[in-house]
């Protein structure tokens, strides 16, 4: 008897605690009813807390109605031009979508005879349907409050909304225009913003396998721009060396990958490799002598090539007369020159060949001075910083000595290049 006492005590309990949980869940749709919403989050979130409530989906709708509820309220009172507290607004709209996707899955579940019978998908479907623009306004808000990982957050769930499975075969549902791909590059851009490097790459991995469609604000090479520069802060060569890959193949007239494969190659030694790739970008971008070729000289002067390598030089100061960069290099070019023509003069026993030499000697330093001399009066006229140009006082100092050395008297030059190097120089 005692045990059946006991039992029948057990039972009643826990259809005791059963009712308490259902009575929450009433009990929160009752407060939100009468628009008391820290009340209903009380309720609800306890309702949402335990085993016989949490698989309800009509607890998740329920909450989510509560984030909208507070949503609502704000937005009528901008609508009917009262003073409205944005926080709570877009706080509100947040709350609202998990929860809601929650309980669209849990309906979604089939019962026991196999059937599925949704009966929240409608009115959340029209719920989000109504506030998917809104997200933009909540990722704007966020991101004036410096709070980057929210606005990532916001413009993810925009992105986001459209491709939900209860949207599925509503292709009318939302217009998927330039708005929305440049909402895109909001989440990214903001995510980054916030420091989140791993979310930003999945994003960005998305955004690349996502149709593009063409907007003001960025260029779809600008995601594989971005993505590249992700995995280098991650540290990830391989993930780099591949998404540079893909960005070259995708986007050949573009100024970043190439080049940057080109930087690779070389860090790595693969000259050839570079010289390829180098030719390629040429074609592709030949308004870009100035680097492009300026790089693909220094690669032939690096196998001793100084006739291809001077080539290159003059093909980038045709284009630009004041390339800093070729105008320094085509300079050392010359300089090489010389000086490997004066160590091989020093140990020849014929005087007609060392006079040969000399005079060789003497054009090629003769040729490297305009373009030296330019150069530094480019360094100085932009204000370069003190090493560059002393770098450049250097070279002229060797060759103006050189020169002075072999009859070609550059003493008063000499003489100002060594005043501007100063006494530690000397």
């Amino acid at each position: 008897m005692k045990k059946l006492l006991f039992l029948t005590a057990v039972v009643i309990f826990s259809a005791g605690s059963i009712f308490a949980q259902k009575s929450a869940l009433k009990d929160a749709k009752r407060a939100l009813g009468s628009n008391d919403l820290n009340e209903a989050r009380t309720l609800i979130k306890q309702a949402s807390e335990n085993s016989e409530t949490i698989s309800n989906p009509e607890t998740w709708k329920t909450w989510g109605d509560i984030g909208n509820k507070a949503f609502d309220n704000e937005r009528t009172n901008a609508m009917l031009g009262k003073q409205t507290n944005d926080k709570v607004m877009y706080d509100g709209l947040y709350e609202s979508y998990a929860p809601y996707l929650k309980a669209d899955s849990l309906g979604q579940l089939p019962d026991e005879k196999g059937r599925v019978r949704n009966k929240f998908r409608k009115d959340i479907a029209g719920i989000l349907r109504a506030n998917h623009p809104f997200f933009i306004n909540g990722g704007v808000y966020s991101n004036d409050q410096k709070d980057y990982a929210k606005a990532s957050e916001f413009f993810e769930i925009y992105w986001t909304i459209p491709s939900l499975p209860l949207f599925e075969g509503e292709k009318e549902a939302f217009v998927l225009d330039s708005t929305y791909q440049t909402i895109k590059y909001y989440a990214i851009i903001t995510a980054i913003q916030a420091k989140q490097h791993d979310r930003a790459l999945v994003l960005l991995d998305r955004a690349t396998k996502e149709p593009f469609i063409e907007n003001s604000a960025y260029q779809e090479s600008d995601l594989y721009e971005l993505l590249a520069s992700e995995y280098v802060s991650a540290g990830d060569s391989a993930k780099y060396l591949e998404t540079l890959y893909a960005g070259a193949e995708k986007f050949p007239k573009s100024k970043y990958f190439i080049p940057n494969l080109v930087n690779v190659f070389i860090r790595q030694g693969q000259n050839e490799k570079a010289m390829q790739y180098l030719d390629q970008a040429i074609a592709n971008d030949p308004s870009n002598a100035c680097d492009l070729n300026s790089v693909k000289g220094a690669l032939l002067a690096e196998r001793g090539d100084f006739t291809g390598a001077e080539s290159e030089y003059t093909k980038a100061l045709v284009q630009d007369a004041n390339c800093e960069r070729a105008l320094e290099a085509l300079a050392v070019n010359y300089i090489l020159q010389a000086q490997d023509i004066k160590e091989k003069t020093a140990v020849l026993t014929d005087r007609q060949q060392q006079v040969e030499n000399d005079k060789k000697t003497i054009e090629l330093y003769q040729k490297s001075l305009p373009h030296l001399e330019k150069y530094t009066e480019l360094l100085k006229g932009r204000k370069a910083g003190e090493s560059e140009i002393k770098s450049a006082l250097l070279k002229l100092r060797n060759v103006y000595y050189n020169l002075s050395n072999m009859g070609i008297d550059k003493s008063t030059e000499l003489e100002v290049v060594e005043k501007e190097l100063g006494p530690t120089n000397q």
